[in-house]
């Protein structure tokens, strides 16, 4: 079972990967989900969600990397997500992620719990999505174009 596939080379992650995506998830709701809601395109209908994500080439700080979408009932953003224990160094403020789309240039974010993860905002309003599952669909379709070779990089 691959929750969320990208791709056919896609690997599944391990279930404790999975919980950890999902307190990264919880984390970011009960940081960010008041300051959302204020946003005039805030759609009551999504959660916040960590979809799509799989091991990457690229490393940060020398540790392995898992990349995917952060949903939100506002925006869609691109996540790398570095392994904590295997960091080498601290986090620098932004890191350039090389994905077999293009090189992407990302935020870091620190959260409670110790979280630490880089993001690019990918979609800014989500308002027109109905259902969750519509999310996780474009979720898996960004994943889809940001790991084919030769699409358009985002700069």
């Amino acid at each position: 079972m691959s929750n969320g596939t990208v791709g056919e080379a896609m690997q599944t992650l391990a279930p404790h990967e999975y919980g950890y995506l999902a307190e990264l998830a919880k984390c970011y709701r009960d940081e960010h989900l008041a300051g959302l809601k204020q946003q005039a395109h805030f759609n009551p209908r999504l959660g916040v969600d960590a979809l799509c994500f799989q091991h990457i080439e690229s490393r940060i700080s020398g540790a392995s990397v898992m990349a995917g979408a952060l949903i939100t009932p506002c925006e869609l953003w691109l996540v790398a997500l570095p392994e904590q224990s295997a960091l080498q160094a601290p986090l620098e403020s932004q890191c350039a992620l090389t994905l077999p789309s293009g090189r992407y240039s990302l935020q870091l974010e620190r959260l409670p719990a110790g979280i630490e993860l880089y993001k690019r905002k990918i979609l800014e309003d989500l308002s027109d999505l109905e259902t969750l599952q519509e999310t996780a669909r474009l979720a898996q379709r960004m994943m889809e174009q940001l790991m084919t070779p030769n699409a358009v990089p985002q700069g």
